[in-house]
């Protein structure tokens, strides 16, 4: 069976803590959620590219989830947590899932 993209597992991380969070109105749920799907995509960024870009796109995922937070004062919280999870999906595909 292939391995699951880290780019996918990063988006999920964001979307999926933000909808634990949400639904079960359990902020540290959530967190818990956010944190696992981070650490699991950190050990797949690592393995792959390395620790400067484990680094660099663990800064990126922890930013983003930072940066939705005033983004949906803006545009809404769906639309907020869409766009920071694609953002960091793509950069975890361009500096990791495409090079295989």
């Amino acid at each position: 069976m292939p391995a699951v993209p880290t780019s996918v597992i990063a988006a999920t991380g964001l979307l999926g803590g933000y909808a634990v969070a949400r639904w079960t109105k359990k902020r540290p749920l959530g967190g818990v959620a956010l944190a696992v799907a981070g650490a699991v995509a950190a050990k797949g960024w690592q393995e792959k590219a390395g620790n400067a870009t484990a680094a660099a796109l663990g800064g990126a995922y922890v930013a983003a989830f930072a940066g939705s937070h005033p983004l949906a004062k803006k545009i809404g919280a769906w639309p907020s947590v869409c766009a920071v999870a694609g953002g960091v999906a793509l950069a975890s595909w361009a500096a990791v899932d495409r090079r295989k």
